[in-house]
């Protein structure tokens, strides 16, 4: 029974480079290195030297999509809060 197929440790160095380093996704990687993104996050949680610290570039992606999203929210907040102090000062 074969387990699948077996990379090299200068193989799954150079993939782990690639997202820890050189600063490209995890999937990018993943779909041109043809191997499994549980397999990839498995490889850089083994052989990166600060696997928790490094983020990908899909994590900061969201993190920039999430501050956009907060900024507008709290834009909208403050117009909300300064629609209802005038409403409330001038009853009709």
């Amino acid at each position: 029974m074969s387990k699948g197929k077996r990379y090299t440790h200068e193989f799954k160095l150079g993939a782990v480079k690639q997202i820890t380093e050189r600063g490209y996704s995890v999937t990018e990687v993943t779909e041109r290195l043809d191997i499994c993104t549980k397999t990839l996050y498995h490889w850089r949680s083994q052989l990166s030297d600060k696997p928790k610290s490094v983020q990908s570039s899909d994590e900061k992606l969201k993190i920039a999509k999430l501050e956009a999203q907060l900024k507008r929210v709290t834009e909208e907040r403050d117009i909300l809060k300064k629609a209802a102090r005038y409403f409330a000062n001038n009853p009709e």
